[in-house]
Formats: C-alpha cells, sequence, structure tokens
C-alpha cells in the first residue's frame, strides 16, 4: 500500500488513512523546522509500506522496513515566519515555522525554568514571542535505546515561559531578537545526573581514556547494598511521616522528605540511561546545533579527572548519531562554595575540550555563580553569553566576544611565567589581579604576584626560582577578575 505525506509551503504531514501511521512526538503542532539544512522526516507504518512525502515541489518516497520504520530527507528550506496549515483526512499539524532549531541538554541548571530565574515579571512582560517555541523531551532513562519520545511544542506567551528551560530560552531570545528569525529549542535535560549517563554506553567502552572510570563505576556498583539501603530508606520514611503529621497538627514547616537512595543512585549510576531514553528519540531531527550544562554531578575529586574525555565523547557520540558536525557549546561551571580539587578540575576539563571538540565553544560563567547556591539564578546572562558564541561564530554575526579570554601558549622566561590569551582584547583585572598561581618542578603551587603587558599576564613569585607551572582562579569561589574589554571572565586553567 502507498500513503502520501504532503509537506505543503512549510509543513503538513497527513494521510488519508490514519490508522497504521504515526510520528515523532517532535512532528507536532507548532514545530519548528531548521531553515537551509537537509531536513529530516521519519516515523512508522505497516511493513513494506511506501511512504511518499511533498514538500513545495519536491517528492520523495520511502519504504517501511520489517520494523515499520521508515525516513525520508528533505532538501533545505528557507526561514519563514509565517505559520502554515495544511490538513488532508483527519490529521493536521498546524502553526509551523521555519528558523534556527537547538537542542539543550545537561542537568538541574539546564532544566531550571524561567520561574526559578532572576526577575520573573520582567521575564513574563517581554515574553510574547509567538515565534520561539520550546519541546521539552519527557521521557525517562532506558535500558536500550528507544525511539518514541513524549513531549509538544509549546509557544512562548507570559503564561507559558515560567516553565521553559531558563538557559535555554534566554539563549534562544537572543537569538531571535539579534537574527530576527523564529527559534526551535529542544531541551532535554534532569537535575542530578551525570554525564555518562548522557553518553551511549557502547561509546563509552570503545574509550581507552574512560576505560579506568568505567572499572570505577562498576566496583561502585558491586558494592552497592540495595536491600539495606531500602531498608534505613523506610525507617527514614516512617520518622519522617510522624515529624509530618506532628507538624502540619502544630501549624509548623514539615519537614524535607528524605530522598530514596536506591532511586537516587540508579539514576545516577545508570551509564548511558539518559542517551537511550531522552537523546535517541530526538535523532535525526534536524538542529543546528546543541548547548549543554552540566558538570555539577562529576566534580566529586574522583570522578573529575575524566570530564574532559566525557565531554568530548559526548560530543563525538552525538555528532555520529545524528550524521551532522553540528556545533556544540557547554556552560563552564560557574563560582561556587565546594571543597576540594573536583570543581576547579571539571572546569578547566571543560576547557581542554575545546581543543578535542572542533565547531566548539564555552560560556565562562566565573563571576555570576553564588557562592551558597548550586543553582544560580542569573540565566539570563548565561543565555546571552551562549548566544554570543553562537552569534559570532555559527552565525558570523559582529559581537563584542565569544569567549571570555582563555590561555593559548605559556612561556618561562627566567623567573617568569608569560600567559598569552586568545579572546582578550582590552585584557583588564576588575580590583587586584588575584588567583594566580606558580610552580616549580615539584608542583607544589603558591600564590603569585601577576600583571597584564597587552593580551598577556606575566606571573611571578619569588617563591619559586625556577617556575614550570601556572594557574588561575583554581578555587571552587575565585574572584573572576581577569576580564576581557567585553567583560566576560577568563576561564580557569592550569598549565
Amino acid at each position: 500500500m502507498r500513503r502520501s505525506f504532503a509537506l505543503f509551503c512549510l509543513f503538513s504531514l497527513i494521510s488519508a488513512s490514519q490508522a497504521a501511521v504515526r510520528l515523532p512526538a517532535l512532528f507536532s503542532d507548532h514545530l519548528v523546522f531548521q531553515a537551509e539544512k537537509p531536513l529530516a522526516v521519519w516515523g512508522w507504518a505497516d511493513a513494506g509500506e511506501e511512504v511518499v512525502v511533498e514538500f513545495a515541489g519536491q517528492k520523495i518516497s520511502a519504504t517501511a522496513g520489517a520494523d515499520g520504520a521508515w525516513s525520508a530527507r528533505l532538501s533545505p528550506v528557507k526561514a519563514s515566519a509565517k505559520p502554515q496549515t495544511r490538513t488532508i483526512g483527519k490529521k493536521v499539524i498546524q502553526d509551523v515555522l521555519v528558523g534556527e532549531v537547538w537542542l539543550g541538554s545537561g542537568q538541574s541548571n539546564m532544566a531550571m525554568s524561567v520561574k526559578g530565574a532572576l526577575n520573573l515579571e520582567a521575564s513574563k512582560a517581554g515574553a510574547a514571542k509567538p515565534q520561539i517555541r520550546v519541546f521539552t523531551e519527557g521521557s525517562g532513562a532506558a535500558d536500550s535505546a528507544q525511539s518514541v519520545g513524549k513531549g509538544s511544542w509549546i509557544v512562548c506567551d507570559a503564561q507559558t515561559v515560567e516553565r521553559f528551560s531558563a538557559t535555554a530560552y534566554f539563549f534562544g531570545l537572543n537569538l531571535h531578537e539579534k537574527l530576527q528569525t523564529p527559534v526551535g529549542l529542544i531541551v532535554s535535560a534532569v537535575g542530578g545526573t551525570p554525564i555518562e549517563s548522557w553518553i551511549s554506553l557502547d561509546v563509552q567502552k570503545a574509550d581507552a581514556k574512560l576505560t579506568p572510570f568505567l572499572e570505577m563505576a562498576a566496583k561502585t556498583s558491586a558494592a552497592f547494598d540495595e536491600a539495606k539501603m531500602k531498608a534505613a530508606y523506610e525507617q527514614q520514611l516512617a520518622k519522617w511521616t510522624e515529624a509530618a503529621k506532628a507538624a502540619r497538627k502544630a501549624g509548623k514547616p514539615v519537614p524535607n522528605r528524605p530522598r530514596d537512595p536506591v532511586e537516587t543512585f540508579k539514576r545516577k549510576a545508570n551509564i548511558g540511561g539518559l542517551f537511550n531514553g531522552k537523546i535517541s528519540p530526538l535523532i535525526p531531527y534536524t538542529i543546528r546545533g546543541v548547548i549543554w550544562y552540566q558538570g555539577e554531578a562529576n566534580s566529586a575529586d574522583e570522578k573529575a579527572p575524566f570530564y574532559q574525555a566525557q565531554l568530548a565523547a559526548l560530543a563525538r557520540d552525538w555528532r555520529a548519531r545524528w550524521a551532522d558536525e553540528f556545533p556544540i557549546a557547554w556552560v563552564q561551571l560557574p563560582n561556587f562554595t565546594r571543597p576540594g580539587n573536583g570543581w576547579p578540575q571539571v572546569r578547566d576539563g571543560m576547557r581542554r575540550a575545546l581543543a578535542d571538540v572542533k565547531d566548539s565553544g564555552m560560556a565562562i560563567t566565573l563571576d555570576i555563580g553564588d557562592a551558597k547556591d548550586i543553582h544560580p539564578k542569573n540565566k539570563q546572562e548565561v543565555g546571552r553569553r551562549l548566544a554570543l558564541w553562537a552569534l559570532g561564530t555559527v552565525y558570523e554575526k559582529d559581537v563584542p566576544a565569544t569567549s571570555g579570554p582563555l590561555p593559548v601558549k605559556t612561556e618561562v622566561l627566567g623567573t617568569q611565567i608569560v600567559v598569552h590569551f586568545a579572546h582578550a582584547a582590552g585584557l583588564r583585572s576588575e580590583g587586584p589581579l588575584t588567583d594566580f598561581e606558580i610552580a616549580g618542578a615539584d608542583g607544589k603551587f603558591v600564590p603569585a604576584e601577576a600583571r597584564i603587558v597587552g593580551e598577556t599576564v606575566i606571573v611571578t613569585s619569588a617563591a619559586v626560582s625556577a617556575p614550570k607551572h601556572v594557574r588561575y582562579a583554581w578555587k571552587d569561589n575565585p574572584s573572576a577578575c581577569l576580564r576581557n574589554g567585553a567583560g566576560i571572565p577568563a576561564s580557569t586553567f592550569a598549565e
């Protein structure tokens, strides 16, 4: 049997006979297609059935395989903000735009809504932006790669904007205002989750750099006593239930419910599970690129050294699955009070991954975190800095800067180390130039004096006569004093 799916003008994917045809959740009312790239269209039908896709003079066909899956790829179309509707039979996909589509993923700081960010009322007042739409992937983790997701496209307005990912929304808002084109944001994020859950297991197994990490994770899983933890949790829950009743009766605040340690462990130990459940269903929807905001859950001292390799593996994995070398940028961990070396080490791993991943960028946020809150509220600036990178590099627009200062070379000149920076036009210090440290061959770092000369910083210490190493902002909560002329702080680094 042959079923025709017609895509007129912007989009219409319709069948005269609906019973055996299914489409991904992404193909629903208010969707945004990516402009000027081949468009992936797919779904499911009866095995062996021919599916014809028609669009703006294009007519291509695909045949459903034994599993019922079919796919087609349409030629690129130009951006359009004019909504179109086409109906054939009883199935209608309405209000479709063509513009720029970005996937935002990560953990709680990507999931954090506009409602939790700064200046909610101002955000709502400026949210009449019907050309911005958000699709939030609602599926959970899975043991194998899934093809069917959950969710729907939501049009931005004063009521809906509260629920949007704040980072993704403010990123998309900056793009929309600068490019004057529709923006679609696909958000797939889960709080408290580690990066290894977002990368397919086979890719991690094939990466020799991650073998020690996987071995460590296997030992941790083997040592976890689920029955013991479950029993302890049930006792805690019983005590909490009584305490909650007493608090309600007395009109006092109810104490926080204890977390289920078994659920928490499974969520964090499920390597590849979120890729299977929350990324795989989105593939191969055509996107411009990816923004990533995660790292907090990998900041323990024993896990942090692997983050550089993991971030590179994630980019390599997703690009291969999409068969698209799309650009990707991530948010570097901000200032926050977290003892140990893990927090700055993840930051530096993010910086180093820029060299491993082509067409990548990083929003440096050392100055807009919160020392006491792992969920800083200034997501407006996070989104703006991600957008500066995208506008300046992906879209080749004129912007003040696409990054904060990044070290590109260090050289030892006698008792001094000279650090050369990129993205350093107007290099300056906001307050005393602190947080530089220097070390000799023994690797023991001591505080150092630093001064700016052009786009370099010269670092010295009377305590180190033969310097070998230099680092900056190697703290959980540094001063972030070194900045470029655009006011963006320099990255944490150790060289």
